[in-house]
């Protein structure tokens, strides 16, 4: 019996982006079901009350997308009771670490010189390109574990946006979620009270400045042209979304519906 999810989001007072995937609607009319897929920011700083609430989704498995680099920023996730935590990174922790130093450490200038005149957002482009061209493995891994035994489920990395958000967005194309449901939830990230809070070495006002939150919101937003070419890169390598699942994640018709059974409503 599937375990009743309180209607009303939860307040977590140390994970940022937590949601319950569930009722999405999928192209044959039917829904994804409430209290099996969730998705959410790092777990590293969640609070006593924070675990209680994440211990009683009954949760069995947590697919950590971080890489060394971000738990070492941020700290290892709390351990919870029964659940088993799976490190699956996304992306390689030396792939940009020191262009994630300068985000983090960078004045005005040097900002300028690494994200304006759109090359923050191209950055963003181009990492979910690569991430669902090279990271099929990783993808694959993920959808098997579902259709076997890993549900319920709780997906995150740092901000719950990028690679949590990749990851659902394969998972829900997988189970044949309508592609505008699959954006909207993508965008739910855009929420005030979901983002990541961004975190500069300097305290002065200029360390936050208009100017530099603004040469930083591409990295932090969760935009639809991101998602866009992470699916137009699905068409462009696979010719399509089931060729994609068969070929690039070795997803079986059997294995599809064994995660559509245990998924969907």
């Amino acid at each position: 019996m599937t375990q009743q999810i309180p209607s009303t989001e939860p307040e977590l007072a140390g994970v940022r982006n937590f949601r319950d995937v569930g009722g999405l609607p999928t192209v044959d009319g039917r829904r994804v079901r409430p209290g099996v897929l969730f998705r959410s920011g790092h777990l590293a700083h969640a609070t006593d009350e924070d675990a209680a609430f994440l211990s009683s989704l009954g949760l069995h498995t947590i697919f950590d997308f971080r890489n060394a680099a971000d738990q070492k920023l941020e700290g290892p996730d709390i351990e919870l009771p029964g659940v088993r935590n799976v490190n699956l990174p996304l992306t390689d922790p030396a792939d940009g670490a020191e262009f994630w130093k300068m985000v983090r450490d960078g004045d005005i200038d040097q900002l300028r010189e690494i994200l304006g005149d759109g090359r923050a957002a191209h950055r963003m482009i181009s990492s979910y390109r690569t991430i669902i061209k090279e990271r099929t493995a990783e993808h694959s891994q993920v959808l098997h574990a579902l259709a076997e035994d890993s549900v319920p489920v709780l997906m995150h990395c740092a901000a719950g946006k990028d690679r949590a958000g990749l990851s659902v967005a394969v998972t829900l194309l997988a189970l044949g979620v309508e592609h505008e449901a699959i954006l909207a939830d993508y965008l739910e990230s855009n929420a005030k009270h979901r983002r990541y809070r961004i975190r500069r070495s300097g305290t002065s006002a200029a360390a936050y400045s208009p100017e530099v939150m603004e040469l930083l919101s591409p990295l932090f937003d969760a935009r639809a042209e991101y998602l866009a070419a992470a699916l137009e890169t699905v068409e462009e390598t696979w010719g399509g979304v089931d060729t994609y699942l068969e070929r690039g994640l070795g997803l079986t018709p059997g294995t599809r519906e064994r995660l559509r059974e245990r998924l969907l409503d």
